[in-house]
């Protein structure tokens, strides 16, 4: 039984930060990943990571420019940390070798990104995710001493004692299925977000929320789960991202009529509105007639200089001659709002910390509310890093002078049986992707960028017969080495808690704020919503509660751009 300090569950940005952080406190470390780190979803970043680091900014500016993006929804304690802490963090990547664009002064350089009032989004071309996530993977080979890397292990479920601590987790090698119940002191959770619950998305195949269904079921909290952001530009039908870098550079938005409609919907920032108010537009365009007949609209990234392009858009130039058969250099893309990140998730303070003792969560699974109703472009690699970070150093004091407890294998016996009843079901029913291609149809048309009671009615209702359809699912591997069809079955039933969790609270906030619109209540309802919908798993399903929003110096407002 493998015995650690600190387990990670995930390895993407927030899950490599806390390994670093905890491993530089000199207690041991294992890190998780049903992937080989470098495959993780961190890689898909493309645009940027924030920081006031600018002589003419300032941490407040980034801070209210983060609080007003996120609908006031945002716990402002958390973000004044996330914002403060943000310049060292940048500097700190960029002494350990990441190769942040630098202008013709050789100064770090910057690019604008939607909702913020300065440019202070650094970067690396369009690949920063992976160039970050490659630099900090070096540095998990400078700890090999302390931290032990388990890749291509898919995590089942958390241990806990008799006392409700976790004190471990249990998991299952890709390579031969073997089981093994990993022992720790404490356990963070960064196994990133939920995207592939809706279809099609920005996230990879991955990106099934796991880590937020294990700590739901294992008596943590979850929060703000009804907020999903859209992302304005991204490809119709297969979901691949166009970074907001594009628009950051300089690009426009054109509806069917050549009209640069941003005009209408947000005249001072145009298209670098934040991205809830930009997806609406988009949207709006579309429903009302003035789209293209694909149901799209357009971004002409042509009034960018062509050389400008190819350094800082190189990766968006490929996806569009592979995946669109377009030269953007040459002729406007056709673009639509899809399904991008979860601004909720895994409830914790400002240290990671959970409602389960010795659990933590960081990254997209956590939800310490720095983006509340709608997260700003470049605040996600900056939360990974800021609370992946925290919570590795709390996780590593919480663990210190602590003896390993004891933990019963029963644990590892239930999930055993559970994997092999999966193996074993007769083949009849439903195919697991089929019930999976019902499930993201079904939250991208109900549960998406405008959505009514009815709608959000209809998708939990859907959402419910599928969880009954898919303990019956079969699959066809029946085999051990690398058997993609039973972690596919374990994927779907933690992605249909997770919907049955946001339809719930979507159809609860009854108002509009940042991504959750509302057509039957389309106004903002501070008096009655500013607060949290807390999620808690009650028997087999989700039971509300509520929780104040933490308010520091920044009092709502009404939000323009």
């Amino acid at each position: 039984m493998p015995d650690h300090d600190v387990l990670v569950i995930g390895a993407g940005l927030a899950g490599q930060r806390a390994a670093l952080a905890a491993a530089e406190h000199g207690v041991s470390v294992g890190i998780i990943s049903k992937v080989h780190p470098i495959r993780s979803h961190s890689n898909a970043a493309q645009g940027g990571i924030n920081a006031a680091l600018a002589v003419d900014d300032s941490w407040e500016s980034h801070a209210f420019d983060t609080i007003k993006g996120s609908d006031y929804l945002s716990d402002q304690d958390a973000v004044e940390i996330m914002c403060r802490e943000a310049p060292n963090e940048l500097l700190h990547l960029e002494h350990i070798g990441v190769t942040f664009h630098r202008n013709e002064k050789g100064e770090l350089g910057t690019r604008a990104f939607g909702g913020a009032s300065h440019a202070r989004t650094y970067y690396v071309a369009d690949i920063t995710g992976q160039a970050i996530m490659h630099t900090l993977y070096e540095q998990l080979m400078k700890y090999a001493d302390l931290i032990d890397r388990y890749e291509e292990w898919f995590t089942t479920e958390l241990a806990l004692d008799e006392d409700g601590n976790c004190v471990g987790a249990v998991t299952r090698n890709i390579k031969d299925g073997s089981m093994e119940l990993f022992r720790a002191k404490a356990v963070i959770l960064a196994s990133g977000g939920n995207g592939q619950i809706w279809h099609p998305t920005t996230n990879a195949l991955i990106c099934t929320g796991d880590g937020i269904a294990m700590a739901y079921r294992a008596g943590a909290k979850l929060m703000d789960m009804e907020m999903i952001q859209y992302h304005p530009t991204t490809l119709r039908g297969k979901g691949f991202l166009i970074t907001e870098g594009a628009r950051g550079e300089g690009a426009h938005l054109l509806n069917a009529k050549g009209e640069r409609f941003m005009e209408k919907y947000a005249p001072n920032k145009m298209e670098l509105a934040s991205r809830d108010v930009v997806s609406r537009a988009e949207q709006t365009e579309i429903n009302e007639g003035r789209g293209f007949p694909d149901g799209t609209v357009a971004l002409d990234i042509t009034v960018v200089p062509r050389k400008r392009i190819h350094e800082a858009l190189r990766e968006i130039v490929l996806v569009g001659r592979d995946f669109a058969g377009v030269d953007i250099t040459r002729e406007p893309i056709h673009i639509k709002p899809g399904n991008h990140y979860t601004m909720g998730g895994i409830k914790t303070d400002i240290w990671g910390r959970t409602d389960v003792k010795g659990l933590y969560a960081a990254g997209e699974a956590a939800c310490v509310s720095v983006h509340g109703g709608n997260r700003l472009g470049a605040n996600s690699l900056l939360d990974t890093l800021i609370f992946g970070r925290r919570s590795g150093e709390d996780a590593a004091k919480h663990a210190a002078g602590r003896g390993i407890d004891r933990v019963s294998r029963t644990v590892l016996e239930q999930e055993e049986r559970r994997v092999q009843a999966i193996i074993g079901r007769e083949r009849s029913g439903r195919r697991v992707s089929e019930i999976k291609a019902e499930l993201g149809e079904t939250m991208d048309s109900k549960v998406a960028v405008f959505r009514d009671e009815e709608g959000i009615q209809s998708a939990l209702d859907t959402v419910r017969r599928l969880k009954e359809e898919a303990d019956g699912a079969w699959i066809d591997d029946r085999g051990t080495i690398f058997n993609q069809d039973v972690l596919g079955a374990l994927e779907l039933q933690n992605m249909l808690q997770q919907a049955e969790a946001t339809c719930m609270a979507a159809l609860e906030r009854k108002e509009s704020r940042g991504a959750q619109f509302r057509t039957d209540y389309p106004e903002r309802n501070d008096e009655e919503w500013l607060k949290h919908i807390d999620v808690s798993l009650n028997g087999d399903g989700p039971e509300l509660s509520y929780s104040p929003v933490t308010i520091t110096d920044w009092q709502p407002q009404e939000r323009t751009y």
